[in-house]
């Protein structure tokens, strides 16, 4: 990567735990759900970090569960307020500033989206791609998303770096043959950089990147 220039390679980010410190209140929303409807998994809330929502009613939840489910979550996702992570925001100005493209692939829905935009319609700005879970045919830790990202950015996937946070997010990104920058906090150091080329505790830690990619 330090041998290519900043047209030549792309950033594919994903949201929560990366771009949006949002993966505690989501851990505190599925705990409070999975305590009324019980998935029988000790490590729910991060196991399904990564996941479009589909996927998770269809794995964990009986059918006639669904609805309320996904009622509970939306009544809770409607009231949180969004703040981005440390580091987040200076990075993406700094791969602006720079001309290398970015972008978005998450497996949030349209209405959780549309709730971020609302609250942060600036922060759509930082990219020439958003990829959300209405968009992919399979979640995360399929390489789909960040596979139509890299298509629509016109650049190879082996000229990408992926940032991620979660499990699936880390498995997903290292099956799209990019390189794999790993975010510590929502897993345990030790246990990114078992999945990760690289691993920081923010994006800020990355600015190094740059500099050789300018070289």
């Amino acid at each position: 990567m330090h041998n290519e220039k900043p047209t030549d390679i792309a950033f594919l980010f994903d949201l929560d735990g990366v771009i949006i410190d949002s993966e505690g209140p989501y851990s505190r929303i599925w705990d409070s759900i999975e305590e009324i409807y019980p998935t029988g998994n000790e490590n729910f809330a991060n196991e399904i970090k990564g996941s479009t929502l589909d996927n998770i009613l269809t794995k964990w939840f009986r059918k006639e569960d669904r609805p309320d489910v996904e009622r509970r979550l939306y009544e809770m996702e409607a009231k949180m307020i969004y703040e981005t992570c440390t580091g987040a925001v200076e990075f993406l100005n700094l791969l602006k500033d720079k001309g290398i493209p970015a972008a978005l692939v998450t497996s949030s829905d349209k209405l959780k989206m549309d709730h971020l935009w609302q609250q942060m319609p600036w922060l759509k700005d930082f990219f020439k791609v958003i990829i959300i879970g209405d968009m992919v045919s399979r979640s995360k830790p399929d390489p789909e998303g960040y596979l139509l990202a890299a298509d629509a950015l016109g650049i190879d996937p082996k000229n990408c770096v992926v940032v991620e946070d979660s499990r699936q997010g880390l498995e997903a990104a290292r099956a799209s043959g990019a390189k794999v920058v790993g975010v510590a906090g929502t897993l345990p150091r030790e246990e990114v950089e078992k999945l990760a080329d690289i691993t920081v505790g923010n994006l800020m830690e990355l600015e190094p990147l740059l500099t050789h990619a300018d070289e």
